[in-house]
């Protein structure tokens, strides 16, 4: 047998397990205080070039699940804008990465719960790259509010703007720059299916998310666009402590079938797959990586 011959992974051992010591966090949370750190496949990643020279946008691409996607995209051969909202020193280190992969990073601070900020990060993806070719719908406001009549107005207009509206203004501007090929993809949510009940905002957002885009995707199939989205469940990310209460942090994804979260890294293959040609028939899906959570 060869010598280089690799083991397959074992889901339940091989990655950070509860209970974990994370204390909590200052919302919206940074990496570099994450215990045990999250891991994007920094050290995993091998790309092999299946999105050489595509110009690609990722919305909360500063850490998590977008940083992960980011650094992938990156390896594939991609420039990337990185879009986030104030986490200057998570963002520049996700500029490191892309980087240190050979590819060009822009660094695009700002709230994308404007429409301006949405047509200034897609001008900056032309203006950079000259094409748009994927766009990665990721960046999402979470708060946990155990009652009905603790939610505000001005609460519930955050989390609708920021993870739904957005989607909506980065598409109009995106799909005009867009040629036969070109993909978008959305991060909705086990939440979308399986909601908690003090996520009743957020969750209601993650099953409108599944509505746009199913919705999109038979609105710009006739232009060759593919439009598809990756429903996770827990993923370890700064999103977890600067959101929910150390006790819950503590035990976070221990109701998987792995019993523990998934990591970044995890997900971002497939983001990947769905951005690439080999996903050339594929629209209108929603992808599950729940660790055996998916109830659909």
């Amino acid at each position: 047998m060869s010598t280089s011959a690799k083991s397959p992974k074992n889901p339940k051992t091989a990655e950070a397990q509860p209970p974990f010591p994370q204390p909590q966090q200052p919302y919206p949370g940074y990496e570099d205080k994450m215990s045990p750190k999250a891991d994007h496949g920094e050290e995993s990643y091998k790309g092999t070039g299946r999105l050489q020279g595509y110009g690609t946008l990722i919305t909360g691409a500063d850490s998590g699940i977008g940083r992960a996607v980011a650094l992938a995209f990156a390896r594939e051969g991609a420039d990337v804008v990185i879009s986030y909202l104030s986490e200057d020193r998570d963002a520049n280190e996700t500029r490191r990465l892309v980087e240190e992969a050979g590819r060009k990073a822009i660094v695009a601070r700002g709230d994308i719960q404007e429409e301006a900020t949405c047509r200034k990060l897609v001008d900056q993806a032309m203006e950079e790259f000259g094409r748009i070719d994927v766009l990665v719908n990721n960046a999402a406001f979470q708060t946990a509010i155990e009652k009905l009549e603790d939610y505000t107005a001005e609460h519930i207009d955050r989390c609708y703007r920021t993870n739904v509206f957005a989607m909506f203004y980065l598409a109009k501007a995106a799909v005009p720059h867009m040629k036969a090929g070109a993909s978008i993809i959305n991060t909705t949510s086990i939440q979308a299916y399986d909601p908690s009940p003090n996520l009743l905002d957020y969750a209601s957002t993650k099953s409108a998310i599944i509505g746009f885009t199913k919705a999109l995707s038979k609105l710009v199939a006739p232009q060759g666009i593919r439009v598809n989205a990756v429903a996770p469940g827990p993923v370890w990310t700064p999103l977890i402590p600067s959101t929910m209460s150390e006790e819950k942090t503590k035990k976070f994804g221990d109701n998987t079938l792995f019993e523990r979260p998934a990591q970044p890294g995890e997900l971002a293959p497939v983001y990947v797959l769905l951005a690439s040609n080999a996903a050339s028939y594929i629209t209108g899906e929603v992808y599950g990586l729940t660790g055996g959570r998916t109830p659909y």
